[in-house]
């Protein structure tokens, strides 16, 4: 319990902590519209996306839920990382700091993925019904 005690302690000490740098800001209210909006996006669509993803893949069926749950998994990890780069406001002032077509390439990449998912799904599904066949 004292562990516990502890890290609640060092957690609202951060909290404090960054309440205290928010409001130094030049314009603290801009900081919170936007943690604001983070919010009504996470709640509002990236959860109901992934609840109705997570109903599709168990209606699949047992065999199949390992594989699209570790493509979702690589996919969704790879989309916040992505994120920064893809929602950027126009061009930047500087060229060379994001010289590449984000976009399409994580476009790419996401079929890339599925492209694997579905092919490691096609062959275990082969090599099940060898096994069955001998």
């Amino acid at each position: 319990m004292g562990f516990r005690r502890v890290m609640g302690a060092f957690g609202l000490m951060c909290a404090a902590w960054g309440g205290w740098l928010l409001f130094r800001q030049p314009e603290p209210w801009r900081i919170a519209v936007w943690l604001g909006g983070a919010v009504v996006v996470h709640d509002g669509f990236v959860v109901p996306l992934v609840m109705a993803v997570a109903a599709l893949v168990a209606a699949v069926g047992p065999r199949l839920r390992g594989v699209p749950r570790g493509a979702l998994i690589v996919a969704g990890s790879l989309t916040a990382i992505a994120l920064p780069p893809l929602l950027r406001p126009g061009g930047v002032a500087n060229p060379t700091v994001l010289p590449l077509d984000y976009l399409r390439n994580w476009l790419l990449a996401m079929a890339a993925i599925a492209l694997l998912t579905l092919v490691h799904a096609g062959a275990r599904a082969l090599l099940r019904r060898k096994g069955r066949r001998a």
